[in-house]
C-alpha cells in the first residue's frame, strides 16, 4: 500500500497514471470502475437470521427452559408450558436484536456518502455522483463540502478541513501540498491528505483520489465494525454458568429421588412424575423473565436520567465496569473551541498578570469610537493613551471570515471553529462583526496560508486612512512587529522573549495560541503584498483558545474513581492537550501518556502489561483504539468506551459496553453503542453505573430467593424418605410453590431500591462467581433450615397417621417460609424495620396476595380437590405461620450481629 503523503504531487499523479489538468478519460474511468467498484461502503455477508436464532436457542439456560417446557407438557400443565415458551421467545428475540445492530452501524456509515461531487474528466470539470468516483479522479474541494473519498492534495488555497469525527481533533486542520517525511504518520499529521467523511470548513483545493469505498479510512472503520464480535456480558456469562450447574443438579437429584422412592415401594409412575416435578422445581424458570423485566425497568429508569439503552444486558454490564475508556473531544470537552485567555499589550508588559483569565479586563467600544480614528494616530504616539484591549477585540472580530450569529449562538454561527470562537468572544464584549464592518469596512485582505501562518485584513477608517489587522501563529506575527502597542521603544529581544515565554506557558496548558498585531496606513500601496502591508506592525496581544471541559466532567470522573472505576482517555488529539485535560480532571496522579507511535511497536500482550499505568492515549488511530480496548480486556477488565466520532465505532463495538453521545455523536457511534447519552453529559454515566450495580444486586437477591426456596423443596424430598416418611409433596404441589415463588414476589424483589453503599464500593471482580460473598452458603442453609423446620413441625401429624394433614402442613410451611424470607432478603445488612415496609410496596402487596392464595388452596373445596389438601385447624395454621417465620428471624438476627460488629464511624451500608 502506497504512503501517498510521502510522495510529491507529481509522483502521485504518475503512480495513478493521470494528468492534473486533464483528469481521466471516459474509457479509463469505465476500466477503473470495473477494477475498484462503486465508491460505497459494502456490507459483508452477515449471519442469517436463522443461524442467529439457533445460537440463541442452544444457550444452556434456554435449553433448561425448553426441557422444563417439555416436562410440563408431559405433566399435562399447558399453562406452565405456554408461559415457559413465552420466556424462551422473549429471551431469544433480545439476543437476536443485539446481533442485528451490526448491520445498522454499517447503514449509518453509508449516510456519510456525498451524493454529488465536481471532478475533472477529459479536460473538463463536471458534476457526478460520488458513487462514480474512482482512484485517479481529480477532485475539486470547496468550503462546505464533505470529502467523498480519500485523496492526495495537489493544490491548497487556505484549505482547512474539520477532521474531528475521524481523528478526534476539535480544531480544523490547515492543509498543504508538500510531501511529508516519516513512516506511519497518524492521520491527523498527514497534512497533505484528505479523507472521506471529513468537512471542508475554509478555502479551496484540488486532490487526486487515492482510495474509494471500503479502501478508504472510513471504509476500514466500517470493516472493523463488521468483524468485531460482541462478547457476552458479565451477567450473561454468570447466568450461563448457573444454567450449566443447574443441568448437572437436575440430573443428579432426579436420579436420587427417583431411586429412593422406588426402593421404598412407591408406585413407579408416581415417582417418575415426582422426579420430573423436582426437575422443574430445581430450575427457576421465572428467572430469565425476572432478569429481562429487571433490565427493562432499569432501562426505563435510565431513560428518565437521559441515558438510552439500546441493548438490555448492557444495563447490568454498567455495574461491572472497571475501566471507562473515554474520548476527549465532545465527551470530556465541549467540542467547541473557546477563548480561554486574552493577554493585551498591557498585560504582556506587566509580568505579574501574564495569565489573567479571559474577560477579566472590561472592553469599551465607545473608547475606540470616540478616538480620532485616522491612520495618523497609529504612528503619532496618540495610541499610548488608549488601552489595547478594544483594538485586540476589534481585531478578533474583523480579521475573521466566520459568520457570527447576532444572538451569539455558537450553533448558528458558521465558519472555521477557531474563527467562530474569536468572533463570539469579541461579540460578547460588544464587538459584533456585522456592526463594526459597517463602520470599518474591509477593503482588502491577505488570506491565511500554511507558509506564512497568518491572515491580514485591511479596513478603511471613517476619517481617512486604514487599519491593518494581522492574526496568526505567534512567531510569525512577532516577525512582522516592530513595537508593542502603547510603548514607544522598539520590540527588542527582551520583549520578544517575554511574549514567547507567555506563548510557551499557554501552549503547555494545552491551548492553541494566536498573536494579534495592528498597523495604520495613510494610503493603500499599489500592490497588496505581505511584505508591504504586514511589516512594522504593533503587537496587540495574545489570544489562547481551547476546547473547554464540560462543567460536570470533573465531578463525574472523581465519582468514578471513588467507586473504584479507572477513567482512561483515548483520543486522536495532541499528547500535550490530552495530558493537560487529564490532569485538570484528576484522572490520575501522574497522567502517563502513550502516543500512537508508541503503540505501533507493541503487541496486544505487551500493551496489556503496561496498560495499568497508562491514563492517556493520544494521537491514536481507530485500529489502535480497538487494540487498547482489547489489551484492557486481556487483563480481565470490564471496559466501557465512550465516544461520539466515526473513529470510535470499532472500539465501541469491541468494548463490554459502548457509550455514545446523543447530541454531538455521529450516527455511526450511536448505532455501534450499547447506550446513548441523550444529554451528552458524562455525569449521566455515573448514574447509569449506579443503576447497573443496583440491578445486579437485585438479580443476585432474586437468585438467592429462588434457589433458596427451591433447595428447600429438594431437602424435604430427600430427607423425608431417609427419615422413613412417605412422599411429602405431590407433583402439583411442587409446581404450585414454584409458581408462587417464581411469580410476583420475585418480580417485586427485582425492583428493590438501591443499597446505600452502591457507589462506595469497588467494582466486583470480572471473574467473580454469581454465588460469591457467601451467597452459595446462604442458599444451602436457608433451604436446609426450611426443610428441617417443615419436617419437624409436621412430625406429630405424621405420627398420628394423619397423612393428609401432614402433607398439607408441609406444603403450607414451605409456601409461607418462601413468602416470608423474601422480606428479609431485601438487604444483606439492613433490617426490615430499617428499610421500612413501605419502601417496596409492590413486594409487600405480592407477599399478602401470595399468603391469601395459599389459604385459598387449603380451604376452598374446588382447590382442595385439585391440590389434594386438607383443611388445617386454627392451631395448625398458627403453628405453620409461626414455624414459617423462623428463617426470616434468623436472617434478621444475622443482620443485627453484623451491625453490632461494624465500626461506628463507617457509613451505613445498604
Amino acid at each position: 500500500m502506497h504512503q501517498w503523503y510521502q510522495l510529491e504531487p507529481e509522483a502521485v499523479l504518475q503512480h495513478l497514471e493521470v494528468e492534473a489538468d486533464q483528469g481521466l478519460s471516459l474509457e479509463e474511468v469505465n476500466c477503473r470502475q470495473q477494477q475498484y467498484g462503486a465508491n460505497e461502503l459494502i456490507e459483508q455477508p452477515a449471519k442469517s437470521p436463522w443461524r442467529m436464532i439457533w445460537e440463541q436457542l442452544t444457550a444452556s439456560t434456554i435449553l433448561i427452559l425448553l426441557a422444563a417446557a417439555a416436562i410440563s407438557a408431559l405433566l399435562g400443565d399447558l399453562k406452565d408450558t405456554v408461559a415457559i415458551l413465552a420466556i424462551v421467545i422473549l429471551t431469544t428475540l433480545i439476543g437476536f436484536n443485539q446481533e442485528y445492530r451490526t448491520s445498522q452501524a454499517i447503514a449509518a456509515l453509508k449516510k456519510l456518502s456525498v451524493p454529488k461531487v465536481r471532478v475533472c474528466r477529459g479536460g473538463e470539470y463536471q458534476e457526478i455522483s460520488a458513487l462514480a468516483l474512482v482512484p485517479g479522479d481529480i477532485l475539486l474541494l470547496e468550503a462546505g463540502n464533505l470529502v467523498p473519498a480519500d485523496g492526495r492534495l495537489l493544490e491548497s488555497v487556505n484549505l482547512r478541513i474539520q477532521e474531528a469525527t475521524l481523528t478526534g481533533e476539535a480544531a480544523a486542520v490547515d492543509k498543504q501540498t508538500a510531501a511529508l517525511s516519516g513512516s506511519d504518520l497518524p492521520l491527523a499529521d498527514r497534512l497533505n491528505m484528505v479523507y472521506r467523511g471529513t468537512m471542508v470548513t475554509y478555502g479551496r483545493g484540488r486532490a487526486v483520489v487515492t482510495a474509494t469505498g471500503m479502501n478508504t479510512e472510513l471504509g476500514r472503520i466500517a470493516h472493523l465494525v463488521q468483524i468485531v464480535e460482541p462478547e457476552p456480558t458479565p451477567l450473561q456469562q454468570r447466568l450461563d454458568g448457573l444454567g450449566q450447574r443447574l443441568v448437572m443438579a437436575v440430573l443428579l437429584l432426579t436420579a436420587i429421588i427417583f431411586a429412593l422412592g422406588v426402593l421404598r415401594g412407591e408406585p413407579l409412575q408416581l415417582m417418575f412424575l415426582t422426579a420430573v416435578s423436582i426437575a422443574v422445581g430445581v430450575v427457576p424458570e421465572g428467572l430469565p423473565a425476572i432478569v429481562t423485566i429487571a433490565l427493562a425497568m432499569g432501562a426505563q429508569r435510565m431513560l428518565h436520567q437521559q441515558a438510552l439503552i439500546r441493548n438490555l444486558p448492557a444495563v447490568e454490564t454498567l455495574g461491572s465496569v472497571t475501566v471507562i475508556g473515554t474520548d476527549k473531544t465532545g465527551t470530556l470537552t465541549a467540542n467547541q473551541m473557546t477563548v480561554t485567555r486574552m493577554l493585551s499589550a498591557e498585560q504582556l508588559t506587566a509580568p505579574s498578570s501574564l495569565l489573567s483569565p479571559a474577560g477579566e479586563t472590561a472592553a469599551s467600544p465607545e473608547a475606540l469610537k470616540t478616538l480620532n480614528c485616522c491612520g495618523e494616530a497609529l504612528w503619532s504616539g496618540e495610541q499610548s493613551n488608549l488601552d489595547s484591549t478594544p483594538l485586540l477585540l476589534l481585531a478578533m472580530a474583523l480579521c475573521n471570515d466566520a459568520v457570527i450569529a447576532d444572538n451569539g449562538c455558537p450553533d448558528q454561527s458558521l465558519g472555521d471553529p477557531t474563527e467562530v470562537a474569536l468572533g463570539l468572544w469579541a461579540a460578547q464584549a460588544g464587538f459584533l462583526k456585522t456592526e463594526w464592518e459597517q463602520w470599518l469596512p474591509r477593503v482588502a485582505e491577505i488570506p491565511f496560508d500554511a507558509n506564512r501562518r497568518r491572515m491580514t485584513t485591511l479596513h478603511r477608517l471613517p476619517n481617512g486612512g486604514y487599519l491593518v489587522f494581522t492574526k496568526g501563529a505567534v512567531a510569525t506575527v512577532l516577525e512582522q512587529s516592530s513595537q508593542i502597542w502603547g510603548r514607544s521603544e522598539s520590540l527588542d529581544a527582551v520583549w520578544r522573549h517575554s511574549i514567547e515565554a507567555a506563548n510557551h506557558q499557554l501552549a503547555q496548558q494545552g491551548s492553541r495560541v494566536l498573536g494579534v498585531a495592528v498597523r495604520g496606513l495613510p494610503v493603500l500601496p499599489d500592490a497588496i503584498e505581505p511584505a508591504l502591508i504586514e511589516q512594522n506592525s504593533q503587537f496587540l496581544g495574545l489570544v489562547a483558545l481551547a476546547d473547554p471541559l464540560r462543567p460536570e466532567a470533573e465531578t463525574a470522573v472523581h465519582t468514578c474513581r471513588a467507586a473504584g472505576i479507572r477513567v482512561v482517555m483515548i483520543t486522536g488529539d495532541q499528547p500535550l492537550v490530552a495530558q493537560q485535560i487529564a490532569q485538570q480532571l484528576g484522572m490520575a496522579d501522574q497522567a502517563l501518556c502513550f502516543t500512537g507511535a508508541d503503540l505501533h511497536s507493541l503487541s496486544i500482550d505487551e500493551l496489556a502489561s503496561k496498560a495499568a499505568a497508562i491514563s492517556v492515549y493520544a494521537r491514536v488511530s481507530p485500529e489502535q483504539k480497538l487494540t487498547i480496548v482489547q489489551a484492557l480486556q486481556t487483563q480481565g477488565e470490564i471496559v466501557a468506551m465512550t465516544g461520539d466520532g466515526v473513529n470510535d465505532a470499532p472500539a465501541l463495538r469491541q468494548a463490554d459496553i459502548g457509550i455514545a453521545m446523543g447530541n454531538s455523536g455521529t450516527d455511526v457511534a450511536k448505532e455501534a453503542a450499547d447506550m446513548v447519552l441523550l444529554n451528552d453529559n458524562f455525569a449521566t454515566i455515573v448514574a447509569a453505573v449506579a443503576e447497573g450495580r443496583v440491578i445486579y444486586d437485585n438479580i443476585r437477591k432474586c437468585i438467592k430467593y429462588l434457589l433458596g426456596g427451591n433447595s428447600a423443596e429438594i431437602w424435604i424430598m430427600l430427607l423425608a424418605p431417609i427419615l422413613g416418611m412417605p412422599l411429602p409433596l405431590l407433583p402439583i404441589q411442587i409446581l404450585w410453590v414454584n409458581l408462587l415463588s417464581d411469580g410476583l414476589p420475585a418480580l417485586a424483589l427485582s425492583i428493590e431500591p438501591a443499597e446505600q453503599d452502591v457507589m462506595q464500593r469497588p467494582p466486583r471482580p470480572p471473574d467473580e462467581s454469581i454465588f460469591a460473598n457467601g451467597m452459595g452458603w446462604d442458599i444451602f442453609w436457608i433451604g436446609l433450615t426450611i426443610g428441617l423446620v417443615a419436617l419437624a413441625a409436621g412430625y406429630p401429624s405424621w405420627r398420628q397417621a394423619s397423612y393428609g394433614h401432614w402433607q398439607t402442613m408441609l406444603f403450607t410451611i414451605l409456601t409461607f417460609s418462601e413468602t416470608l424470607i423474601v422480606l428479609a432478603l431485601r438487604s444483606d445488612r439492613r433490617s426490615l424495620i430499617q428499610l421500612g415496609l413501605g419502601t417496596n410496596r409492590p413486594l409487600l402487596g405480592a407477599v399478602i396476595l401470595t399468603l391469601f392464595l395459599q389459604l385459598a388452596v387449603i380451604y376452598l373445596p374446588g382447590l382442595q380437590d385439585l391440590f389434594q389438601t386438607a383443611s388445617l385447624s386454627l392451631s395448625e395454621l398458627g403453628l405453620s405461620l409461626l414455624v414459617s417465620s423462623s428463617v426470616f428471624w434468623l436472617l434478621e438476627l444475622r443482620k443485627g450481629i453484623w451491625q453490632r460488629g461494624r465500626p461506628t464511624d463507617h457509613p451505613a451500608e445498604g
